[in-house]
């Protein structure tokens, strides 16, 4: 009987598909995480019932417990004017004539859906198997499974790895492993109507194993059933191990805080994105980076100056061991240097985007960092901010230069007129720890008398004690 058939009423009837088993288990995915007492439950309840809105948003976005709808009750629960001030502090201006109007549960209703991320659009399995394309190699098929993985993979919100991570339900996961399981249903199919094609996905596999663990696995099972135990098993190992561990080892802490977290989380949301999201290639193994020294700085600095002593100390640590040598064969001191530079600068931008609540607090640690004369930090800080400036900026003049949040005289340090001619006149007066692409450049134009300009001129920043 055809997969069609006439009914009774001469309408086509679909017959359901043999039901198949997943060949994933979502739980079995992530390390073990057993914790007697989920303590950010208590907490995230606590911030519900706070004022600050930036604290709620961010309890509300992660949404930490186990209830769905504990914000919507707790905010239905709470006073009118609390409510209108927290709508009012999340619309934008022209909104605001608007909201007046909404009854209390509107206004409740429309906070919760405000705080909340837009979920990427779920999308079905769309690589199928073709018999017919004989010019196809096993590394382009793994290639093209590999880049389809990595598809779906993005349209998984951060926030919800981050619950799945904690043991809590996250659809979207569910539904990247479903279409996995549907990769291997296509491809079973595929291979029992054209069994002379199974060599090929023989290689296919053995190209997998370097690529997505979730189409390894689908072709893995697939061969497995067709040929049974002359096809290796695919690694055990938790898929999402990469980036759920890190996520559980923040949780595991000792004496954690959640506001601290959530903050962290927020930061590495962005950072996410430009790992996973933003890239051609896609790394199913390193696992996430969730050390974030440039924010732990910043919010465990009592003051701006505070925070400048402090990454006084840590750069002149980079420092150590640079001399001469260093500019005539550029080693590891040189680098680190360089590597640091960008990172600290990244860092910056990644705050700004997350956490713009703290523009203001590392604009004034800038001037700090000035006082103590930590050129590296001060202008890897400056770059930081002027990237997040131009990312920003909805009008862009004709010279394409966004407006910057500085003074233009913090600005000019990073203008490479004339090998940056502010910079060095500001370090030759005010002498500390140096910006090194200036003075390389020095080095490469003059020699070595510009070495020793460096050298009789750097010095500890004189406010570091």
């Amino acid at each position: 009987m055809s997969t069609y058939s006439p009914s009774s009423t001469g309408v086509p009837v679909m017959f359901d598909p043999p039901a198949y088993p997943s060949i994933f288990r979502a739980g079995a995915e992530i390390p073990p995480f057993y914790l007697k007492y989920r303590w950010w439950e208590d907490e995230a309840m606590t911030m519900l019932w706070a004022f600050d809105i930036q604290e709620i948003k961010r309890a509300i976005r992660f949404g930490l417990f186990r209830d769905e709808s504990l914000p919507r009750t707790a905010f239905q629960n709470r006073n009118a004017s609390a409510i209108d001030t927290f709508l009012s502090e999340l619309v934008e201006p022209h909104e605001r004539a608007f909201i007046g109007n909404l009854s209390h549960i509107q206004k409740v209703e429309e906070i919760v859906r405000r705080c909340r991320t837009a979920d990427p659009a779920l999308a079905t399995w769309s690589w199928f198997p073709a018999q017919g394309n004989r010019n196809m190699t096993a590394i382009g098929i793994a290639e093209d499974l590999d880049h389809e993985s990595h598809l779906h993979f993005t349209r998984i919100p951060f926030e919800e790895l981050v619950r799945y991570s904690l043991g809590y339900s996250a659809p979207s996961v569910e539904w990247f492993l479903q279409q996995h399981t549907a990769l291997h249903i296509h491809l079973l199919h595929h291979l029992q109507a054209f069994p002379e094609e199974v060599s090929l996905y023989v290689e296919v596999e053995q190209h997998l194993r370097s690529r997505s663990p979730f189409a390894l696995r689908a072709v893995t099972a697939c061969l497995r059933a067709l040929r049974g135990g002359h096809i290796a098993a695919s690694p055990t190992t938790p898929a999402f191990e990469f980036i759920a561990g890190p996520i559980q080892e923040l949780f595991k802490e000792i004496s954690p805080s959640l506001k601290s977290i959530l903050k962290v989380l927020c930061v590495s949301a962005v950072r996410y994105k430009q790992a996973y999201v933003h890239t051609r290639h896609m790394n199913w193994t390193r696992p996430f980076k969730l050390n974030l020294a440039f924010l732990d700085d910043l919010t465990a600095s009592t003051s701006p100056l505070d925070f400048a002593r402090t990454m006084a100390h840590i750069d002149e640590g980079y420092l150590t061991g640079l001399s001469q040598k260093s500019f005539v064969e550029p080693g590891p001191v040189v680098k680190r240097v360089f590597t640091e530079w960008e990172l600290l600068s990244i860092a910056v931008w990644e705050c700004c985007t997350a956490l713009p609540e703290l523009v203001g607090y590392i604009q004034e640690c800038v001037q700090a960092l000035l006082m103590v004369r930590n050129y590296h930090s001060l202008t890897a800080i400056i770059d930081g901010l002027r990237k997040y400036s131009i990312s920003t900026s909805t009008i862009v003049s004709s010279s394409h230069v966004a407006s910057f949040m500085l003074p233009s005289d913090f600005d000019n340090l990073l203008d490479p007129s004339e090998n940056f001619v502010t910079y060095r006149q500001a370090f030759t007066t005010n002498p500390g720890v140096p910006f090194l692409v200036p003075h390389i450049r020095e080095y490469q134009q003059h020699g070595q008398p510009a070495l020793q300009q460096l050298f009789q001129h750097m010095r500890p920043s004189p406010l570091r004690q």
